[in-house]
C-alpha cells in the first residue's frame, strides 16, 4: 500500500542579510503511512519546523515534491491542502466561544446551522470539552484551550493533522498527561499526525516513528525504541536521552565476549560479533545499563540526585576518564563520595563502527 504523504528531495533555502544561504532542508526523503504518528525531531533550526510548515503550505519549497493520497501538493496554497495544523500559540479567537472557536471553519464553508452545532458538539465530547461550548477561551485553562485548539483542527476530518510544539506552554503535569490523551485521540480519529518537538520524552512517549533531524537533513527514521537502542550515529546517541559514549579498543576476544578498553582503561565487555584485536569502536552505555556489582569498573560517586524510584548517579572511574552516569532503581546507601563497581550485560552494548 502506498504512503499517505510522500515527500521527496525537498529543498529549501533562506538567503542571509549577509548575502548567502541557509539550507533548511537539504533533500530530505520521508514516507507517512495513514493513521501514523510522526514525530519531527531534532534541535533549533535544524529544519523541523520548515518542514512542517512546507506540507502546510506555509512555506514553499525551491525544489522536490509533496504528495498526500497521491496527489501533488507541492504548489498549492494552504487552503487547498487537507491538512490542518495546531501551532504552538493555539491561536484561539479571544472573543469567540468555544463553539465558535471550533465551528468557525464550518461557519466560513456555509455548514446549515443545525449541522455545524451539532458537529461541533461531538468533536469537543472526542476531545473532553463536552458542555463547555458557551465559554470564552480565556476561561479555560491551558490544556483546555490546548483542547480547543485541537477540536477546531480536526472538525474539518483533515486527512493530515500536523501539530507544531502545541505542548510546550503547558507545565510538566498537564504535559505529560496530555502525551497520553494525543496518542489517544489519534488513534481513535484514525488520521496520520506529524508532531514537532525539541523534547525526546514527548517523542519516545507518543511516536509511532520518530524523525531525528539535524541541519536540514535526516540522521534516522526509527521506532522510538530502535532510536534509542540503536542510533545510527553520536549524534543521535547523545540527543537521544542521557547516554555514555567509551572510544574503546579491542584488547582479546574470549568465547561471546570482547574484552575492550579506553584509553583511560575503563573496560567495556561486548559481545564478540566477529571482532578482533586491536579494532577501535564506540561503545554505547544507557544509564539504566549498569548495576551496582561486586566486581566492574572501580569509581567515586561524584554526585547523587534523589528522583523518586530512581537514583541518578555520577560516577568518577579511578582509572580515569570521563564521569559515567548511572541510574539504579535501589540505591540505598548510595551517595556521594560511595565507592562502587559498576558491572554491564555485553548484550545492552550497542557498537557505532570506527572510536
Amino acid at each position: 500500500m502506498a504512503p499517505l504523504l510522500e515527500i521527496r528531495a525537498a529543498r529549501r533555502d533562506f538567503a542571509t542579510p549577509e548575502g548567502g544561504k541557509i539550507c533548511a532542508l537539504d533533500g530530505v526523503d520521508l514516507d507517512v503511512d495513514a493513521n501514523e504518528f510522526v514525530t519531527l525531531l531534532g534541535p533549533s533550526g535544524c529544519g523541523k519546523t520548515t518542514l512542517l510548515r512546507a506540507i502546510s503550505g506555509f512555506e514553499m519549497l525551491d525544489s522536490g515534491t509533496i504528495r498526500l493520497g497521491g496527489t501533488d501538493l507541492t504548489g498549492l496554497p494552504p487552503f487547498r491542502r487537507p491538512v490542518n495544523t495546531v501551532f504552538q500559540s493555539y491561536a484561539l479567537f479571544g472573543h469567540m466561544t468555544v463553539a465558535r472557536n471550533v465551528g468557525y471553519a464550518l461557519e466560513v464553508a456555509g455548514v446549515a446551522k443545525a449541522q455545524r452545532e451539532a458537529e461541533v458538539a461531538e468533536t469537543l465530547e472526542k476531545v473532553g470539552l463536552g458542555g463547555m461550548g458557551a465559554r470564552k477561551p480565556g476561561q479555560l485553562s491551558g490544556g483546555q484551550r490546548q483542547r480547543v485548539a485541537l477540536a477546531r483542527a480536526i472538525i474539518a476530518k483533515p486527512r493530515l493533522l500536523l501539530l507544531d510544539e502545541p505542548l510546550s506552554a503547558l507545565d510538566r503535569n498537564l504535559r505529560q498527561q496530555m502525551q497520553i490523551e494525543l496518542k489517544s485521540l489519534q488513534h481513535r480519529l484514525g488520521i496520520a499526525f506529524i508532531f514537532v518537538t525539541h523534547d525526546q520524552e514527548e517523542a519516545l512517549t507518543m511516536s509511532d516513528r520518530i524523525v531525528v533531524m539535524r541541519a536540514g537533513g535526516i540522521q534516522q527514521i526509527g521506532t522510538p525504541r530502535d532510536i534509542y537502542r540503536h542510533p545510527r550515529n553520536r549524534f543521535v546517541a547523545e540527543f537521544i536521552g542521557e547516554t555514555n559514549l567509551f572510544s574503546v579498543t579491542v584488547d582479546r576476544v574470549e568465547g561471546g565476549t570482547a574484552l575492550t578498553r579506553t584509553a583511560e582503561g575503563v573496560q567495556v565487555l561486548l559481545p564478540a560479533d566477529g571482532r578482533k584485536t586491536g579494532e577501535r569502536l564506540t561503545a554505547i552505555l544507557r544509564p539504566a545499563d549498569f548495576t551496582i556489582a561486586a566486581q566492574g569498573i572501580l569509581g567515586t560517586v561524584a554526585r547523587a540526585v534523589y528522583l523518586g524510584p530512581d537514583l541518578h548517579l555520577s560516577v568518577t572511574p579511578d582509572c580515569g576518564g570521563p564521569d559515567i552516569s548511572v541510574i539504579v532503581r535501589d540505591g540505598l546507601g548510595v551517595g556521594e563520595g560511595t565507592r562502587l563497581h559498576l558491572a554491564h550485560d555485553p548484550a545492552r552494548v550497542h557498537v557505532l563502527e570506527g572510536g
